[in-house]
């Protein structure tokens, strides 16, 4: 089991620094609102780039070069893996950043959606230190990389709601004072 702490993620007695979502945590979470959410989620599905990496576990699947995920919530595909071209409104899985050379999928909202409630809160690789994700759980290369080669389909990720309340959101549960978890150490 993954949890989400105020010094970082852990796991397999690791910690991870980790970048959430630039709303913080939050139990009501919504499409655009840039939250990570609270609660027990587990890991479904990991993709990979097979031109950048070997997989990370037999069960990875290679993201092609037309694949995107729908974030249009009106749209029947909504949170969903689709493939292009595709109209409705989307993100590319094969992007040109090295952000989604393996993402993890979680259940947030899947494989059921319900409209609204948010798209796929992903785990995958980060821009840099202290950028903030759209909701998502971000980690360095190296560290996303040894996640993945001991991760499991149906691990669990606890992200619990005292700490976003009293750390992520800061005082009076105003903005997150920073989008980072780590050690100040």
């Amino acid at each position: 089991m993954m949890r989400l702490t105020p010094t970082g993620l852990l796991f397999h007695g690791r910690r991870f620094p980790v970048e959430i979502g630039r709303g913080g945590v939050t139990s009501d979470k919504r499409e655009g609102d840039g939250a990570t959410p609270a609660g027990r989620l587990h890991i479904l599905r990991m993709f990979y780039r097979p031109d950048r990496l070997s997989p990370p576990q037999p069960w990875a699947e290679p993201i092609g070069p037309r694949d995107l995920w729908c974030d249009a919530p009106e749209h029947p595909d909504y949170n969903q893996r689709v493939k292009m071209p595709f109209a409705a409104s989307h993100e590319a899985m094969r992007r040109a950043d090295p952000l989604y050379d393996i993402v993890l999928i979680t259940d947030w909202n899947y494989p059921e959606a319900i409209p609204g409630k948010g798209s796929a809160i992903f785990l995958h690789q980060r821009r840099r230190a202290g950028y903030p994700t759209a909701g998502c759980l971000a980690f360095r290369r190296d560290h996303l990389i040894w996640i993945a080669q001991r991760i499991a389909p149906g691990d669990a990720l606890d992200i619990p709601l005292p700490l976003g309340k009293n750390i992520l959101r800061g005082p009076g549960g105003g903005k997150p004072p920073a989008f980072s978890i780590r050690d100040k150490a």
